[in-house]
């Protein structure tokens, strides 16, 4: 029962969060710090056995979305460099139920060139505007992001089953987010993204939801 009180939690502080957002008030950092540690916490008491590479993949993003809370360069890059290190963790999620045999390398090799080259094209689209400092995190982040929703791709295929869809779907959901929040920060049409930070958040907290959703689903079975 606890679990989905956590789960209630969670849906609460994103609904108070996008309603902020969508107004681009001030406000939705107060809610920031709640929406990853109710969402690890709804999956600890979910699990029927904690899966602690999972946990260390939210916690991080948790700690991603406080660093990003003061403005700053240095900030930006510090709560990257978390988020990076969550998609690290995602991946070694994911590997244990790859098996290499049933990739359909017809499909993840054009995959991996249509997100590594969308992770160009938003890195050369928004490059004039970047600090030097934010310019390589940027691309190694964006490639490991790619990376991470390869491996889902690829869980998928060597586990064909509603939870395997749901966290790739959730996957790809997080790798728009990202793009988003690099198109909505220094790209020079500062209307090219609706609704700004509403539309970042609703797809990076709906990509973690159906991520940890999906893998409960693929544990639990």
């Amino acid at each position: 029962m606890i679990q989905y009180i956590f789960l209630g939690l969670f849906v609460l502080a994103s609904v108070v969060h996008l309603f902020h957002s969508w107004s681009d008030d001030p406000k939705r950092r107060y809610s920031k710090p709640f929406l990853l540690a109710c969402l690890a916490l709804y999956y600890c008491f979910a699990a029927h056995e904690i899966n602690w590479i999972l946990v260390a993949a939210l916690v991080t993003s948790w700690l991603g979305d406080v660093l990003l809370i003061p403005k700053g360069t240095k900030w930006f890059v510090a709560g990257g460099i978390s988020f990076l290190i969550c998609h690290i963790f995602f991946v070694f999620v994911y590997l244990p139920q790859v098996v290499w045999q049933n990739a359909i390398w017809w499909i993840v090799i054009p995959a991996a060139i249509v997100y590594y080259g969308i992770s160009l094209r938003v890195t050369l689209s928004v490059k004039k505007n970047v600090p030097i400092m934010v310019l390589i995190p940027m691309i190694l982040y964006l490639i490991m992001n790619s990376t991470m929703n390869l491996f889902a791709l690829m869980q998928l295929m060597s586990l064909r089953s509603a939870g395997s869809i749901v966290a790739y779907i959730g996957a790809v959901l997080f790798f728009i987010s990202d793009c988003t929040l690099y198109l909505v920060r220094y790209h020079d049409n500062k209307n090219l993204i609706f609704k700004k930070h509403f539309t970042v958040m609703l797809t990076y907290l709906a990509g973690e939801a159906l991520i940890t959703i999906g893998m409960l689903m693929v544990q639990n079975a």
